[in-house]
């Protein structure tokens, strides 16, 4: 076995609530998922049990956090230590490109 995979977006298929078009890679100590947002699309406010990158490869909004307000523009990076929270509104279209890290044990 080579220890490598390729695949196409659009052969992943889509999961969530509907609201947003996700697919997601999974690797054995983290994911990549690309998550396509329509315009006018509110994310409340919420955090993650584990770190996140994210790059907003297409689309406008606003993201909040503790640390302020961000513009999310293209080849904007967002990085969220676990138990961030956060909050968007996504003015435009927006697709973003995350990078999901395993919840580490202690």
């Amino acid at each position: 076995m080579s220890g490598t995979r390729h695949v196409h977006w659009d052969d992943v298929a889509t999961y969530g609530d509907g609201k947003a078009d996700r697919r997601v890679i999974e690797g054995k100590a983290g994911a990549v998922k690309r998550v396509a947002v329509p315009a006018g699309t509110v994310a409340d406010r919420h955090a993650h049990d584990f770190e996140q990158f994210f790059m907003v490869i297409e689309g406008r909004g606003v993201l909040t956090s503790a640390a302020g307000d961000i513009a999310l523009r293209p080849g904007v990076v967002v990085h969220f230590e676990p138990d961030t929270w956060h909050s968007a509104i996504f003015d435009t279209d927006t697709v973003l490109l995350e990078v999901n890290f395993a919840k580490v044990s202690q």
